[in-house]
Protein backbone atom coordinates (compact mmCIF):
# COMPACT_ATOMS: atom_id res chain seq x y z
CA UNK A 1 0.00 0.00 0.00
CA UNK A 2 1.09 3.36 -1.45
CA UNK A 3 1.08 6.43 1.27
CA UNK A 4 -0.82 8.00 -1.57
CA UNK A 5 -4.46 8.14 -0.43
CA UNK A 6 -5.14 6.24 -4.21
CA UNK A 7 -3.91 2.89 -4.42
CA UNK A 8 -4.22 0.40 -8.13
CA UNK A 9 -5.40 -3.15 -7.97
CA UNK A 10 -2.04 -3.67 -8.39
CA UNK A 11 -1.00 -1.33 -4.94
CA UNK A 12 -3.43 -3.33 -3.16
CA UNK A 13 -2.94 -6.91 -3.71
CA UNK A 14 0.17 -7.01 -1.63
CA UNK A 15 -1.87 -6.78 1.50
CA UNK A 16 -4.97 -8.91 0.59
CA UNK A 17 -4.17 -11.67 2.82
CA UNK A 18 -5.03 -10.02 5.96
CA UNK A 19 -8.40 -9.27 5.33
CA UNK A 20 -9.32 -12.70 3.87
CA UNK A 21 -7.91 -14.54 7.27
CA UNK A 22 -9.68 -11.97 9.23
CA UNK A 23 -12.95 -12.63 7.15
CA UNK A 24 -12.15 -16.37 7.57
CA UNK A 25 -11.57 -16.33 11.14
CA UNK A 26 -15.42 -14.60 11.45
CA UNK A 27 -17.15 -17.12 9.93
CA UNK A 28 -15.53 -19.72 12.05
CA UNK A 29 -16.22 -18.32 15.22
CA UNK A 30 -20.29 -18.21 13.95
CA UNK A 31 -20.06 -21.83 13.10
CA UNK A 32 -18.77 -22.12 16.60
CA UNK A 33 -21.11 -20.02 18.39
CA UNK A 34 -24.00 -21.53 16.28
CA UNK A 35 -23.48 -25.24 17.21
CA UNK A 36 -22.52 -24.41 20.96
CA UNK A 37 -24.64 -23.31 24.31
CA UNK A 38 -24.40 -20.17 23.15
CA UNK A 39 -26.29 -20.90 19.58
CA UNK A 40 -29.49 -20.11 20.98
CA UNK A 41 -28.37 -16.11 22.37
CA UNK A 42 -26.45 -15.87 19.13
CA UNK A 43 -29.43 -16.07 16.88
CA UNK A 44 -31.68 -13.97 19.48
CA UNK A 45 -29.29 -11.27 19.58
CA UNK A 46 -29.33 -10.85 15.79
CA UNK A 47 -32.96 -10.08 15.92
CA UNK A 48 -32.94 -7.59 18.52
CA UNK A 49 -34.90 -4.62 17.78
CA UNK A 50 -32.47 -1.17 17.18
CA UNK A 51 -35.23 1.13 16.14
CA UNK A 52 -36.94 0.66 13.59
CA UNK A 53 -35.03 -2.52 12.66
CA UNK A 54 -33.82 -5.37 14.23
CA UNK A 55 -29.43 -5.96 14.38
CA UNK A 56 -29.40 -8.54 11.63
CA UNK A 57 -31.36 -6.08 8.83
CA UNK A 58 -29.11 -3.04 10.29
CA UNK A 59 -25.53 -5.19 9.53
CA UNK A 60 -27.60 -6.73 6.10
CA UNK A 61 -29.00 -3.11 4.91
CA UNK A 62 -27.26 -0.67 6.97
CA UNK A 63 -23.40 -1.87 6.71
CA UNK A 64 -23.56 -3.51 3.83
CA UNK A 65 -24.26 -0.22 2.39
CA UNK A 66 -21.19 1.33 3.33
CA UNK A 67 -19.86 -1.97 1.38
CA UNK A 68 -21.28 -1.21 -1.72
CA UNK A 69 -20.21 2.14 -1.79
CA UNK A 70 -16.90 1.16 -1.74
CA UNK A 71 -17.23 -1.27 -4.06
CA UNK A 72 -19.16 1.77 -6.26
CA UNK A 73 -16.39 3.67 -5.42
CA UNK A 74 -13.92 1.11 -6.76
CA UNK A 75 -15.48 -0.29 -10.24
CA UNK A 76 -15.99 3.62 -10.70
CA UNK A 77 -11.76 4.14 -10.22
CA UNK A 78 -11.22 1.41 -11.99
CA UNK A 79 -12.90 1.88 -15.13
CA UNK A 80 -12.79 5.46 -15.71
CA UNK A 81 -8.84 5.62 -14.81
CA UNK A 82 -7.59 2.39 -13.48
CA UNK A 83 -7.13 -1.40 -14.80
CA UNK A 84 -10.38 -1.23 -16.39
CA UNK A 85 -10.30 1.50 -18.56
CA UNK A 86 -9.13 -0.33 -21.80
CA UNK A 87 -11.38 -2.43 -24.01
CA UNK A 88 -8.75 -4.59 -24.11
CA UNK A 89 -7.69 -4.95 -20.08
CA UNK A 90 -11.44 -5.85 -19.27
CA UNK A 91 -12.04 -7.80 -22.12
CA UNK A 92 -10.63 -11.46 -20.63
CA UNK A 93 -11.72 -11.16 -16.93
CA UNK A 94 -15.59 -9.61 -18.12
CA UNK A 95 -16.53 -12.54 -20.63
CA UNK A 96 -14.81 -14.36 -18.11
CA UNK A 97 -17.27 -13.41 -14.84
CA UNK A 98 -20.57 -13.44 -17.35
CA UNK A 99 -20.26 -16.94 -18.13
CA UNK A 100 -19.01 -17.41 -14.14
CA UNK A 101 -22.41 -16.22 -13.40
CA UNK A 102 -24.23 -17.61 -15.77
CA UNK A 103 -22.98 -21.14 -15.60
CA UNK A 104 -23.72 -21.82 -11.42
CA UNK A 105 -26.89 -20.40 -12.05
CA UNK A 106 -27.76 -22.74 -14.63
CA UNK A 107 -26.02 -25.74 -12.50
CA UNK A 108 -28.39 -24.88 -9.35
CA UNK A 109 -31.64 -24.59 -11.38
CA UNK A 110 -30.65 -28.43 -13.07
CA UNK A 111 -29.69 -29.30 -9.31
CA UNK A 112 -32.83 -28.46 -8.03
CA UNK A 113 -35.14 -29.26 -10.91
CA UNK A 114 -36.92 -26.28 -11.25
CA UNK A 115 -38.74 -26.46 -8.22
CA UNK A 116 -40.54 -23.40 -7.76
CA UNK A 117 -40.33 -23.03 -4.18
CA UNK A 118 -36.35 -22.86 -4.39
CA UNK A 119 -36.39 -20.95 -8.10
CA UNK A 120 -35.64 -17.76 -6.48
CA UNK A 121 -32.02 -19.17 -4.82
CA UNK A 122 -30.67 -19.18 -9.01
CA UNK A 123 -28.68 -15.88 -8.34
CA UNK A 124 -26.61 -17.12 -4.63
CA UNK A 125 -24.02 -18.79 -6.27
CA UNK A 126 -22.86 -16.21 -8.97
CA UNK A 127 -20.85 -14.06 -6.93
CA UNK A 128 -17.24 -14.02 -5.86
CA UNK A 129 -16.18 -13.18 -2.70
CA UNK A 130 -13.11 -10.79 -3.40
CA UNK A 131 -11.99 -10.23 0.09
CA UNK A 132 -11.96 -14.51 0.36
CA UNK A 133 -10.62 -14.89 -2.66
CA UNK A 134 -7.54 -12.80 -2.72
CA UNK A 135 -7.28 -13.73 0.63
CA UNK A 136 -6.54 -17.30 -0.11
CA UNK A 137 -4.93 -16.82 -3.30
CA UNK A 138 -2.45 -14.41 -1.30
CA UNK A 139 -1.36 -17.45 1.19
CA UNK A 140 -0.57 -19.16 -1.98
CA UNK A 141 2.71 -16.43 -2.21
CA UNK A 142 5.50 -15.34 -5.40
CA UNK A 143 4.20 -18.97 -6.64
CA UNK A 144 1.08 -16.98 -8.41
CA UNK A 145 2.34 -13.86 -11.17
CA UNK A 146 1.21 -10.57 -10.51
CA UNK A 147 -0.56 -10.61 -13.64
CA UNK A 148 -3.00 -13.48 -12.44
CA UNK A 149 -4.17 -11.65 -9.09
CA UNK A 150 -5.33 -8.83 -11.12
CA UNK A 151 -7.01 -11.06 -13.06
CA UNK A 152 -9.01 -12.20 -10.49
CA UNK A 153 -9.67 -9.68 -8.59
CA UNK A 154 -10.96 -7.70 -11.84
CA UNK A 155 -13.25 -10.81 -12.17
CA UNK A 156 -14.56 -10.02 -8.70
CA UNK A 157 -15.31 -6.62 -9.16
CA UNK A 158 -17.31 -7.81 -12.19
CA UNK A 159 -19.01 -10.34 -10.09
CA UNK A 160 -19.89 -7.19 -8.10
CA UNK A 161 -21.58 -5.07 -10.51
CA UNK A 162 -23.56 -8.06 -11.86
CA UNK A 163 -24.59 -9.15 -8.23
CA UNK A 164 -25.66 -5.02 -8.06
CA UNK A 165 -28.08 -5.68 -11.25
CA UNK A 166 -29.27 -8.84 -9.93
CA UNK A 167 -30.49 -7.70 -6.66
CA UNK A 168 -31.50 -4.16 -8.31
CA UNK A 169 -33.30 -6.58 -10.92
CA UNK A 170 -34.52 -9.87 -9.38
CA UNK A 171 -35.26 -9.43 -5.71
CA UNK A 172 -37.03 -6.17 -5.73
CA UNK A 173 -40.34 -6.46 -3.89
CA UNK A 174 -43.49 -3.82 -4.31
CA UNK A 175 -42.06 -0.71 -4.99
CA UNK A 176 -43.50 2.62 -3.13
CA UNK A 177 -43.36 5.50 -6.30
CA UNK A 178 -43.55 8.63 -3.57
CA UNK A 179 -39.81 6.92 -2.01
CA UNK A 180 -39.17 6.02 -5.25
CA UNK A 181 -39.83 9.80 -6.56
CA UNK A 182 -37.60 11.05 -3.33
CA UNK A 183 -34.70 8.75 -4.58
CA UNK A 184 -34.81 10.09 -8.08
CA UNK A 185 -34.76 13.99 -6.72
CA UNK A 186 -31.87 13.26 -4.47
CA UNK A 187 -29.99 11.45 -7.37
CA UNK A 188 -31.04 15.14 -9.30
CA UNK A 189 -29.28 16.52 -6.80
CA UNK A 190 -26.12 14.04 -6.45
CA UNK A 191 -25.86 14.56 -10.34
CA UNK A 192 -25.90 18.49 -9.64
CA UNK A 193 -23.37 18.50 -7.33
CA UNK A 194 -21.10 16.67 -9.69
CA UNK A 195 -21.61 19.19 -12.93
CA UNK A 196 -20.74 22.08 -10.02
CA UNK A 197 -17.29 20.34 -9.00
CA UNK A 198 -18.18 20.36 -5.50
CA UNK A 199 -15.27 18.74 -4.21
CA UNK A 200 -16.45 18.33 -0.48
CA UNK A 201 -17.61 15.14 0.57
CA UNK A 202 -19.81 15.89 3.04
CA UNK A 203 -22.49 16.90 0.80
CA UNK A 204 -22.42 13.60 -1.48
CA UNK A 205 -23.06 11.45 1.95
CA UNK A 206 -25.70 13.76 3.33
CA UNK A 207 -27.10 13.37 0.14
CA UNK A 208 -25.86 9.39 -0.13
CA UNK A 209 -28.04 8.95 3.82
CA UNK A 210 -30.85 10.23 2.05
CA UNK A 211 -31.28 8.15 -0.99
CA UNK A 212 -30.47 4.88 1.68
CA UNK A 213 -33.09 6.24 3.59
CA UNK A 214 -35.63 6.73 0.59
CA UNK A 215 -34.37 3.51 -1.52
CA UNK A 216 -34.95 1.66 1.67
CA UNK A 217 -38.82 2.65 1.92
CA UNK A 218 -39.25 2.48 -2.13
CA UNK A 219 -39.18 -1.27 -2.13
CA UNK A 220 -35.72 -1.65 -4.11
CA UNK A 221 -32.84 -2.89 -1.70
CA UNK A 222 -31.14 -0.37 0.35
CA UNK A 223 -27.76 -1.73 -0.39
CA UNK A 224 -28.53 -0.51 -4.08
CA UNK A 225 -28.11 3.13 -2.69
CA UNK A 226 -24.47 2.72 -1.79
CA UNK A 227 -23.56 2.12 -5.53
CA UNK A 228 -26.13 5.14 -7.08
CA UNK A 229 -23.96 7.48 -4.71
CA UNK A 230 -21.02 5.92 -5.39
CA UNK A 231 -21.20 7.11 -9.14
CA UNK A 232 -21.11 10.59 -8.40
CA UNK A 233 -18.38 11.13 -6.22
CA UNK A 234 -16.10 13.20 -8.47
CA UNK A 235 -12.60 11.20 -9.87
CA UNK A 236 -10.78 14.88 -9.75
CA UNK A 237 -7.39 14.33 -9.97
CA UNK A 238 -6.60 10.94 -8.87
CA UNK A 239 -4.27 10.36 -6.18
CA UNK A 240 -6.00 13.55 -3.83
CA UNK A 241 -9.24 13.59 -5.61
CA UNK A 242 -12.25 13.01 -3.09
CA UNK A 243 -13.06 9.26 -4.98
CA UNK A 244 -9.85 8.54 -4.12
CA UNK A 245 -10.06 10.28 -0.34
CA UNK A 246 -12.95 8.57 0.44
CA UNK A 247 -11.87 5.11 -1.01
CA UNK A 248 -9.08 4.77 1.04
CA UNK A 249 -10.80 6.01 4.31
CA UNK A 250 -13.35 3.79 3.68
CA UNK A 251 -11.11 0.69 3.31
CA UNK A 252 -9.88 -0.44 6.53
CA UNK A 253 -13.71 -0.21 8.03
CA UNK A 254 -15.04 -1.89 5.12
CA UNK A 255 -11.72 -5.22 4.94
CA UNK A 256 -11.57 -5.25 8.91
CA UNK A 257 -15.13 -4.08 10.32
CA UNK A 258 -18.02 -4.30 7.92
CA UNK A 259 -17.39 -8.28 6.41
CA UNK A 260 -16.43 -9.39 9.75
CA UNK A 261 -19.40 -8.47 11.11
CA UNK A 262 -21.39 -9.57 8.49
CA UNK A 263 -19.33 -12.81 8.21
CA UNK A 264 -20.22 -13.25 11.89
CA UNK A 265 -23.99 -12.47 11.32
CA UNK A 266 -24.64 -14.36 8.62
CA UNK A 267 -21.99 -17.62 8.88
CA UNK A 268 -23.68 -19.60 12.12
CA UNK A 269 -25.71 -21.75 11.13
CA UNK A 270 -26.74 -24.98 13.46
CA UNK A 271 -25.14 -27.52 10.65
CA UNK A 272 -27.73 -30.55 12.20
CA UNK A 273 -30.68 -28.58 11.46
CA UNK A 274 -29.71 -28.20 7.35
CA UNK A 275 -28.51 -31.66 5.89
CA UNK A 276 -26.03 -30.84 2.80
CA UNK A 277 -27.77 -33.46 0.59
CA UNK A 278 -31.12 -31.51 0.40
CA UNK A 279 -31.70 -29.74 -2.37
CA UNK A 280 -30.97 -26.72 -1.98
CA UNK A 281 -27.47 -26.68 0.05
CA UNK A 282 -26.63 -29.50 -2.64
CA UNK A 283 -27.69 -26.88 -5.37
CA UNK A 284 -26.04 -24.01 -3.69
CA UNK A 285 -22.49 -26.28 -3.23
CA UNK A 286 -22.53 -27.66 -6.46
CA UNK A 287 -23.60 -24.05 -8.18
CA UNK A 288 -20.48 -22.54 -6.38
CA UNK A 289 -17.67 -25.51 -6.75
CA UNK A 290 -18.59 -26.94 -10.24
CA UNK A 291 -20.25 -24.34 -12.13
CA UNK A 292 -17.75 -21.55 -11.10
CA UNK A 293 -15.20 -23.44 -12.52
CA UNK A 294 -16.55 -24.39 -15.60
CA UNK A 295 -17.68 -21.44 -16.85
CA UNK A 296 -14.71 -19.13 -15.86
CA UNK A 297 -12.30 -21.69 -17.28
CA UNK A 298 -14.26 -22.79 -19.83
CA UNK A 299 -14.74 -19.16 -20.97
CA UNK A 300 -11.22 -18.23 -20.77
CA UNK A 301 -10.35 -21.43 -22.82
CA UNK A 302 -12.90 -20.19 -25.75
CA UNK A 303 -11.78 -16.40 -25.34
CA UNK A 304 -8.29 -16.97 -26.14
CA UNK A 305 -8.54 -19.70 -28.33
CA UNK A 306 -10.61 -17.86 -30.70
CA UNK A 307 -8.15 -14.73 -30.66
CA UNK A 308 -10.78 -12.59 -28.50
CA UNK A 309 -8.73 -12.23 -25.49
CA UNK A 310 -5.03 -13.03 -24.56
CA UNK A 311 -3.82 -15.03 -21.94
CA UNK A 312 -2.67 -13.01 -18.38
CA UNK A 313 1.11 -12.42 -18.80
CA UNK A 314 2.88 -15.11 -17.15
CA UNK A 315 0.07 -17.29 -16.25
CA UNK A 316 0.23 -21.54 -17.43
CA UNK A 317 -3.70 -22.94 -17.82
CA UNK A 318 -2.84 -24.98 -14.84
CA UNK A 319 -2.51 -21.38 -12.73
CA UNK A 320 -5.71 -20.07 -14.27
CA UNK A 321 -7.38 -23.11 -13.56
CA UNK A 322 -6.77 -22.99 -10.14
CA UNK A 323 -8.26 -19.12 -10.32
CA UNK A 324 -10.93 -20.72 -11.41
CA UNK A 325 -11.44 -22.65 -8.60
CA UNK A 326 -11.31 -19.84 -6.32
CA UNK A 327 -13.95 -17.83 -7.88
CA UNK A 328 -16.11 -20.51 -6.83
CA UNK A 329 -15.76 -18.56 -3.18
CA UNK A 330 -18.90 -16.83 -3.26
CA UNK A 331 -19.49 -16.13 0.54
CA UNK A 332 -20.05 -12.74 1.15
CA UNK A 333 -22.37 -12.05 -1.89
CA UNK A 334 -23.74 -15.61 -1.77
CA UNK A 335 -25.05 -15.12 1.85
CA UNK A 336 -26.31 -11.85 1.44
CA UNK A 337 -28.20 -12.68 -2.05
CA UNK A 338 -29.67 -15.91 0.55
CA UNK A 339 -31.02 -13.79 2.67
CA UNK A 340 -32.83 -11.50 0.04
CA UNK A 341 -34.24 -14.95 -1.75
CA UNK A 342 -35.75 -16.50 0.70
CA UNK A 343 -37.60 -15.67 3.96
CA UNK A 344 -37.88 -19.21 5.13
CA UNK A 345 -35.48 -19.36 8.15
CA UNK A 346 -35.28 -23.20 7.68
CA UNK A 347 -34.33 -22.06 3.63
CA UNK A 348 -31.63 -19.35 4.88
CA UNK A 349 -30.15 -21.64 7.49
CA UNK A 350 -29.80 -24.51 3.91
CA UNK A 351 -28.28 -21.17 2.02
CA UNK A 352 -25.68 -21.34 4.46
CA UNK A 353 -24.90 -24.63 4.48
CA UNK A 354 -24.58 -24.85 0.58
CA UNK A 355 -22.61 -21.10 0.75
CA UNK A 356 -19.93 -22.57 3.11
CA UNK A 357 -19.83 -26.03 1.48
CA UNK A 358 -19.34 -24.72 -1.62
CA UNK A 359 -16.88 -22.00 -0.70
CA UNK A 360 -14.60 -24.82 1.56
CA UNK A 361 -13.98 -26.77 -1.03
CA UNK A 362 -13.46 -24.35 -4.06
CA UNK A 363 -10.89 -22.44 -1.58
CA UNK A 364 -9.07 -25.81 -0.78
CA UNK A 365 -8.85 -27.08 -3.78
CA UNK A 366 -7.72 -23.82 -5.90
CA UNK A 367 -5.42 -23.65 -2.81
CA UNK A 368 -3.97 -26.85 -3.46
CA UNK A 369 -3.57 -26.51 -7.30
CA UNK A 370 -2.17 -22.97 -7.52
CA UNK A 371 0.37 -24.41 -3.86
CA UNK A 372 1.30 -27.59 -5.48
CA UNK A 373 -0.17 -28.46 -9.12
CA UNK A 374 1.34 -25.43 -10.80
CA UNK A 375 5.14 -26.50 -10.46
Amino acid sequence: MTSSPRFTLRERLSGEAGPGLVLMAAAGVALVVANSPLGPAYRHALHLPLGPLGLLHWINDGLMAVFFLFVGLEVKREVVAGDLSTPAARRLPVIAAVAGMVAPALVYLAVTKGDPALVRGWAIPSATDIAFAIGVLALVGSRVPASLKLFLTTVAIVDDIGAVAIIALAYTGGLKPVALAAAAVILVLLFWLNRRGVRALWPYMLLAALLWIAVLQSGVHATVAGVLAALFVPLGDGDHGPLARLEHGLSPWVRYAILPIFGFANAGVALGEAPFWAPLPLAVAAGLFVGKQIGVFGAMRGAVAMGWAARPEGASWVQLYGVALLAGIGFTMSLFIGGLAFADPLLVEAVKVGVLAGSLLSALAGFALLRWGAR
